[in-house]
């Protein structure tokens, strides 16, 4: 079956089209800071319909992903959100004589994306696009982790370490304060000055920060600022060999205790490296990231990926505003 044919305008859209709005809508100022014929190109190896039925557009569906992500929705709500609210059906590409797709579409759709792996190729192609455009200063970076529970339940101690339901999720301990998490890990790279998320990875919980560290950074990264668990000799040489700054806190051992200076310099970091917690406050709190909503490791890199783009759109509609 053919693609069906969405966004042609028709009296009522028309009609709609004259009501003059009380303030500008976020959806659409967001609509027209990328370029998405790009999107849509990479998006285009991915059918979404059942077998036998005209296909939504791809980048239609891509952008109730994204609509997902801002206002936390699940599938069912999204459905009856995306026929009822114009701004909704506006931004999607859709007119008021098109049909809206179901919940099973849109999961169909996100179950697709993750096994092509096509999220990381459409958050490398935001990032090309924010840097086209002049948002990312690429001055300093700041790295850094964040634990995430599982959707599945924590198992119990003669159940073993792993999970049935959710294999992908390890038990993992916060550095500080030797906390056991059950679940992932959020990693990221931030833009700073900017709070543009510049990569994101996803790992188990038991992987330690610091050998993300490497393929966590990006080109151009600048000063690389990190808490004490990024403390290696390895990475500090990689960062030399890339030309990047040290801003990395330093960690004392049993037999070889801090300096003075050392101290004081972690002190002088604190303040430059903390703006990245913020990005994971509104990770968890606005992007439903307080719990991991799926139960395995590919659907939950696509749903950090989507709200890393999701996050880097919203912000990158601010700076543009200020």
């Amino acid at each position: 079956m053919g693609q069906r044919r969405i966004g042609q305008l028709g009296l009522l859209d028309a009609a709609v089209s004259r009501r003059t709005p009380r303030r500008a809508e976020v959806l659409d100022q967001i609509g027209r800071l990328l370029d998405w014929t790009a999107f849509e190109r990479l998006l285009a190896v991915i059918p979404v319909a059942a077998k036998g039925e005209p296909s939504f557009p791809a980048l239609m569906m891509f952008k109730v992903l994204l609509l997902q992500r801002w206002y936390g929705l699940s599938d069912p709500a999204m459905e009856a959100a995306l026929f009822d609210r114009l701004s909704f059906q506006r931004f999607a590409g859709l007119s008021l004589d098109d049909e809206t797709p179901d919940h099973s579409t849109i999961w169909r759709f996100r179950e697709r994306l993750s096994k092509t792996g096509l999220i990381e190729q459409l958050f490398a192609e935001l990032q090309r696009q924010l840097d086209a455009h002049g948002f990312l200063i690429k001055q300093g970076t700041l790295i850094d982790a964040s634990m995430v529970t599982s959707a599945a339940r924590r198992p119990r101690k003669q159940e073993g370490a792993t999970s049935r339901v959710d294999p992908d999720a390890r038990f993992g301990a916060d550095n500080e304060r030797r906390r056991f998490t059950f679940g992932y890990k959020m990693h990221v790279a931030v833009d700073q000055g900017t709070g543009l998320i510049r990569s994101g990875r996803l790992t188990s919980a038991n992987i330690q920060d610091v050998s993300v560290a490497p393929d966590l950074l990006p080109p151009g990264a600048g000063t690389v600022y990190a808490d004490r668990g990024y403390h290696s000799q390895s990475l500090r040489a990689l960062l030399a060999q890339k030309g990047f700054g040290d801003g990395v806190m330093r960690r004392a051992h049993k037999s070889k205790p801090l300096t003075a200076d050392e101290i004081a310099r972690n002190h002088a970091l604190v303040p430059l490296r903390s703006p990245v917690e913020a990005v994971f406050g509104t990770l968890k709190r606005s992007y439903g990231f307080a719990r991991m909503r799926y139960f395995n490791a590919p659907r939950n890199l696509t749903a950090f990926l989507l709200a890393c783009i999701a996050y880097n759109l919203r912000r990158s509609l601010k700076l543009s505003l200020a």
